[in-house]
């Protein structure tokens, strides 16, 4: 069995003003505080000697790659977003950022929000603007039906409300 995987394709470089503001809290905590800190315990624990069976140097040492890791990923993502600082225009269509209230075929309504993929939660339902949903609720005005397609089958939700600040039954 192979290890190739086909490249993904790339996100959308669109990112809210809080979550942008979030990713540069997390660099910014990544390389002022935590990489400091291991630094100083990889340098204690080297300082003892054998290294080879020294849990604080291996660890460390991990640990301080995964940092630079997503220190590198951070810096790279950052230069390339696009900040969308104004709200639309037209806000009674779905554009990226709105929180949208749909209703499924067994009249279930829930919210979701449109987001970059570097704010994606499920648990508050903020989902990707690459995503098959967001993709089909782009440009959508209240009560029009939209179809698209899962990995099992189709769907269909119309779109009950359109706001770009969150609704109060969320907060």
């Amino acid at each position: 069995m192979s290890r190739w995987r086909p490249p993904q394709a790339p996100s959308s470089p669109y990112i809210t003003a809080a979550g942008a503001t979030r990713l540069r809290a997390e660099l910014r905590q990544l390389w002022k505080e935590e990489r400091p800190q291991v630094t100083a315990v990889v340098q204690a624990a080297a300082a003892n000697g054998d290294r080879s069976e020294n849990g604080d140097y291996i660890y460390g040492k991990r640990r301080l790659r995964e940092i630079d890791s997503r220190v590198r990923y951070l810096t790279k993502r950052l230069e390339n977003l696009k900040i969308i600082h104004e709200l639309p225009r037209d806000r009674s269509r779905v554009y990226f950022g709105a929180w949208v209230q749909i209703e499924d075929s067994d009249d279930n309504p829930s919210w979701v929000r449109l987001v970059g993929y570097d704010e994606i939660d499920p648990p508050r339902r903020w989902i990707s603007i690459d995503s098959p949903l967001a993709k089909a609720l782009l440009g959508k005005e209240v009560d029009e039906e939209v179809s698209y397609a899962t990995s099992t089958d189709i769907r269909s939700v119309t779109i009950i409300k359109i706001t770009y600040e969150e609704p109060e039954s969320l907060s």
